[in-house]
């Protein structure tokens, strides 16, 4: 027999928030996906993308077949989470509760890493250079091209994405009689547990590091005026354009990145360093690293699967690209960060504000 108790109007941190939030948005979005459908007018991917979308896995769906596809799965997972925000069945079916968990993180990583594609992970990394130079003309660029309608439903994606999988995480937790905040039973399993995570952890952020390095040695070698992967042709054109500079505060970003990720294992990602003028010595709030690590994690996962999955990516008819050849790790690298994320949020969350447990 099923047995239902009533949720607390709290289930616990982002996690207890995230499935009304979640429905609300999948809904929202649904409902638009349904207007599409009807009026044939609207929808952003595929044929219809002003960019093609040709490193994107839904250029492989039909622009007619797209709208509906899509209403529903939101419409679906909406009601998912928000049967999932309402009083908690102890005693399910497994059956029902492996079918739920199944559509729900299926759904959540269909809007995470299938639907967006290299745009968004560019965007993030230009987003300081359009900012900062834009009151200056620089880069020349039309930013109506950039800031697309098909761009916008990308980022609604992942949000759509990260709120259905916090939603999912937390009912997951729940039914299976653990914290649905922090994921604890009180077993002796919970140390374990932490122990194996924190180990994988340790190595998955050094190669979340390394990667990135790699990317940013030849952006930056093109810099400084070394064809590193690419022909010197090639390179004197980007420096006549100055796309070349684009190039480099990509490559410095992803520097910087390769070593704030290093933060994750080190004392001075978890206290602020003497040098830092009002925040020496003071914690560094374990979301200040998790959130931006995380943001990162599912967007160099997007690309790397939406460029993997095109064709012409895999053309070496006339050798390796070294310029593109650090793209092939971008998947590991966004798994990396992942698991280096989640052990260094399990190494510093201490006690459980709703469960008590540590």
């Amino acid at each position: 027999m099923t047995t239902i108790t009533t949720a607390s109007r709290t289930h616990g941190g982002w996690t207890g928030r995230a499935a009304p939030l979640a429905a609300g948005w999948l809904g929202l979005w649904g409902l638009l996906a349904l207007l599409c459908t009807l009026t044939g007018a609207g929808y952003p991917f595929g044929a219809n993308d002003p960019h093609g979308g040709g490193a994107s896995l839904l250029r492989l769906v039909p622009v007619e077949a797209g709208p509906p596809v899509f209403a529903v799965l939101l419409l679906g997972a909406a009601v998912v989470a928000l049967a999932m925000s309402g009083a908690v069945a102890t005693g399910l079916p497994r059956a029902l509760r492996v079918l739920l968990l199944g559509y729900g993180w299926t759904v959540a990583f269909l809007l995470a890493v299938v639907v967006p594609d290299f745009r968004v992970l560019a965007v993030l990394g230009y987003l300081p250079i359009l900012i900062v130079g834009a009151p200056f003309g620089w880069p020349d660029v039309d930013y109506a091209e950039i800031f697309t309608w098909s761009l916008s439903a990308r980022f609604a994606a992942v949000v759509g994405g990260v709120l259905l999988a916090g939603a999912v995480l937390a009912w997951q937790r729940r039914t299976a009689a653990g914290c649905p905040a922090c994921g604890r039973d009180g077993t002796d399993g919970d140390g374990a547990r932490l122990a194996a995570v924190v180990r994988r952890g340790r190595w998955a952020t050094y190669l979340a590091a390394l990667i990135p390095a790699l990317y940013a040695v030849t952006r930056l070698a093109w810099a400084v005026g070394v064809p590193l992967g690419i022909d010197r042709a090639i390179l004197d054109e980007m420096r006549d354009s100055g796309a070349v500079w684009a190039a480099a505060g990509l490559g410095g970003f992803a520097m910087v990145g390769s070593i704030l990720t290093l933060g994750l294992v080190q004392r001075w990602g978890e206290r602020f360093p003497r040098w830092m003028p009002g925040l020496a010595g003071r914690r560094v709030p374990v979301a200040l690293a998790v959130v931006p690590a995380g943001g990162v994690a599912v967007a160099v996962t997007a690309a790397g699967v939406g460029l993997l999955s095109t064709p012409a990516f895999w053309d070496f008819s006339e050798g390796v690209d070294l310029a593109t050849a650090p793209a092939l790790l971008w998947p590991l690298w966004g798994v990396a960060l992942a698991v280096a994320t989640y052990a260094y949020h399990l190494r510093r969350r201490g006690g459980c504000r709703r469960c008590g447990r540590h």
